[in-house]
This record gives structure tokens, sequence and C-alpha cells, in this order.
């Protein structure tokens, strides 16, 4: 029979952890989670920190060379792969989600099953995505706008970067199966590789051997590749692998790859609703004028900080859910996500405040085009409203997901795009009016809030079996 070694590191032993959390007047509900909810968390948000300051490293190598086209190419790149790449994280959620459960329940089996399943799905579509690489980067640069030789030095960038897709991939998969395994040393190590030995790499290709927008991109592929070792070495180590042969005959089981692809669908549509409303958002922008895009994008850089780390906590909510549900103790998953959705909101409102209170030392960090920062300013208010209810409402994915109610999920993204967004976006563009436009990519996340907020009733009651 397969066993798989659970991961039961711990920073206090359980006696400690108990007289810590027992002089807080908190419900029992409550004291039984809260350790395991903050070291999980804490290293979630680390590992995705580190996402943005490594793309600021790239930033700062290429901002450095003589000829800006490089840089310039190398932004234009990556707009498809942020699009690309963000949209095929849903790939982690749903692999979190089913992971979670099967720890939960002690299913051994089903724990290497997520990964194997989920790992196939990932390799399918990577090797789409290389195949298709020409067409890819043809649609791509022609949706894209820049000059000649700013389009070659992004085509160069993307066709270095695109070789990694694999291992892009698969780092989502583990990363969704370690965070359901609570692995981490695993979760943290990964990032750290990943990130860290894309700073070294771009150092070498890009400022010693003068390889410019390439060199950035076989950085990123190949610290890809570096981080897929490492995930692979702890996945080894960790799986006892007697009884594999078994498990392998029930990786391509029908009935299952039907319920798994319909999650990570639903999942898919979440993430291309979402990334969909940011790309009008700043198409719209442009529209308005550039000092109008400036201003928003400085304001989206701070936003998109404030989703970087509140997805940590949301990565854990549904971690933990997922294994609350298996394991059958449903008593605790509103108190998890109440804990989830304070802790959100105090990150989202630290973010937000400190640009509303101080300004001009903040934008002025980022520019010194005066004239930017002062635009800028106009809109910072609207920041408040946004990252809260962004908060608000990642944390009831985070919990809908961990449920595997996607159906759900995927109806409210709907709703919230065409219904919340779509209408105020296009009254933006005719009144030629940015608050309207702020107001959209708010509305969109208000309305995503209170319909996910609508099911919760009905989808605890289904969850939660009636006493006699």
């Amino acid at each position: 029979m397969l066993s798989i070694a659970y991961n039961n590191d711990r920073f206090f032993s359980q006696g400690q952890q108990q007289n810590i959390y027992m002089n807080f007047s908190l419900p029992v509900t409550y004291r039984s989670f809260l350790p395991r909810f903050y070291r999980l968390a804490s290293v979630s948000i680390l590992s995705n920190m580190m996402v943005p300051l490594a793309g600021l490293c790239d930033t700062a190598f290429l901002g450095h060379l003589e000829d800006i086209r490089y840089l310039a190419g190398v932004i234009l790149g990556s707009i498809l792969f942020d699009y690309l790449y963000r949209v095929l994280k849903f790939i982690r959620s749903g692999t979190n989600a089913i992971t979670a459960q099967a720890v939960g329940r002690d299913d051994e089996e089903g724990i290497l099953l997520a990964i194997l399943r989920s790992g196939l799905i990932a390799l399918i579509i990577a090797f789409i995505l290389i195949i298709l690489q020409y067409p890819i980067e043809k649609i791509g640069f022609t949706l894209l706008s820049g000059s000649p030789d700013i389009e070659v030095s992004g085509i160069e960038y993307f066709n270095a970067r695109i070789w990694g897709a694999p291992a892009v991939l698969l780092n989502f998969v583990f990363i969704g199966w370690f965070l359901g395994r609570e692995m981490k040393a695993a979760i943290f190590l990964l990032s750290f590789v990943g990130n860290f030995s894309n700073v070294g790499l771009d150092y070498l290709m890009i400022y010693r051997w003068g390889w410019g927008s390439m060199g950035a991109g076989l950085a990123t592929a190949i610290s890809q590749y570096l981080a897929l070792f490492v995930a692979i070495i702890f996945m080894i180590v960790s799986v006892k692998w007697h009884g594999i042969s078994g498990i392998l005959k029930k990786v391509l089981d029908k009935q299952e790859f039907k319920s798994i692809i319909a999650l990570k669908g639903n999942i898919l549509i979440r993430f291309l609703a979402l990334i969909s409303a940011y790309s009008i958002f700043t198409n719209l922008s442009a529209l308005l004028g550039t000092e109008i895009l400036a201003a928003n994008g400085l304001l989206l850089q701070i936003a998109l900080l404030s989703q970087f780390t509140v997805q940590g906590i949301g990565m854990t909510l549904q971690t933990l859910t997922g294994n609350f549900k298996g394991k059958g103790t449903i008593e605790q998953i509103l108190p998890l996500l109440v804990v989830s959705i304070i802790n959100s909101l105090v990150i989202a409102l630290t973010f937000a405040m400190i640009p509303f209170l101080f300004p001009e030392t903040i934008f002025n960090l980022l520019t010194n085009h005066q004239e930017i920062s002062q635009a800028t300013i106009k809109y910072t208010l609207w920041l408040l409203p946004l990252l809260s209810l962004t908060a608000t409402a990642f944390m009831l994915e985070g919990y809908f997901i961990g449920l595997k109610e996607s159906a759900i999920l995927r109806n409210g993204v709907l709703i919230a795009f065409f219904i919340g967004f779509s209408p105020l976006a296009i009254l933006s563009y005719y009144w030629q009016n940015n608050h309207l436009l702020w107001s959209g990519l708010t509305a969109y996340m208000g309305t995503l809030m209170i319909t996910l907020f609508i099911q919760l009733p009905k989808v605890q009651s289904n969850h939660i079996p009636i006493e006699s």
C-alpha cells in the first residue's frame, strides 16, 4: 500500500502553542486552528511576495542598460505572459482544493492521484503553448503596440521564455499540492529558488553577458526549471513508492478526470473574468490619455501588491477549508472564513491607507514626473473601497474553491463582469471619465462579493449534516 509521510513541522511545541493561545479569550473553534492558520498563511504570503519582488529586480537590470528598447520590449512581452500564466493559475487552485480534501480524509491514494492527474493536465496545456508559440506570438504582438525595435526585443524575450512553460505549469501544480499537504518548507524553498535564481541569472545573462531581452527570457525559463527540480526532490522524499503501479492505472479514470476538468474549468473562468476586467481597465486608461494611463498604472501596482499578499491568505483558506471538509470538522469552516476575512481586510486597508495618508512620499518614490504624481493623487481614494472589496471577495472565492463549489464561483464572476463592471466601463469611455472607470473595477469586486455572500447560507447548509 502506498503511503505518504505527512509534514508535521512546528515552530512551537503543542504545549507552548496551547499556553500562548489560551491566554486569548477566543472560542475553542478558533483556538484550535489559529496557530496552524498563521504558520501556513505566513509562508504563503511570503512566497507570493517573492514574485513581484523578483520582477522589480528584472526591471532594474534592464533599466540600467544603455539601450532602453530591451526594457520596453520585455515590458511588452511580459504582458502576454502575465495574461497566459495568471489565467493558468487555475491549475494551482484546483490542485490545492482536491489535495486538501484528500488529506482531510486520510486518502493517501487520492493525494498522489491529485498531483498525477493535475500534472498530466498541466503538461498537456504546456505542450500546446509550445506548439502554438508562433501564432500566439503573432496574434499577441499584433494586438500590442510598439515600435519595430521594441517589438523585435519583445519577440526575442517571448521566444526564450516560452520554453519554460512546462516548468511554470508543473510548479503551479506542485505549489497547490504542497499547500494542500501544508508542506511549508517545500513551498518556501520552491519560491526562493525560483525567484532568486532568476535574479542571479539576470545578472549573468543581462549585465555580464549582454544578452538583453533574450537573456531576461532565458533567465526566467531556467529559474523555473531549477524550482521544478527542487519540487520533484520534495515529492520523491515525501512519498513511498511501493504500490505505484496500481495507482498509475487509476490516473486516467474517466469519471474522476471529468470531475477535475469541471472544477478547474470553472476556476479558469474566474481567472479569465478577473484578468479581462483589469486588461480592459488598462486599455480604457490608455484611451483617456497618457497621463491617466500612467496614474492608473501606478495605483494598479499598489493594488496588485495588495492582491498578491491577500492571495496568500486565500490559498491558506482554500487549504484548511478543504482539509476540514475532508475530515468532517465542518464546524470550523465558518470561523476560518471569519478569521481570513479579518486578516485580509487588515492587509488591504494598510496598502490602501499608506498612499492615501502619504501620497507625495509614495508617488515621488515611483516617479519623478510631478504631473503624474498629482494626477495619481486625485484617484488614490478609490484604493480604499477597491482593495477592501477585493480582499473580502477573494476570501469568499477561497471558501467556495476549498469546498469544490466552483460552479457558484463561475456564475459569480460572470455576473460581476457583465453586470458590475461592463456597464460602468462603457460609460467611462463614453463620458471620458476616469472616476467612472475606477467605479467599474470597484463594482466588479462589490458585485462578486455580494453574489457569493448570498450563496453562503445555502452552501453552508449543504455541507453541514443535519443532526438527528
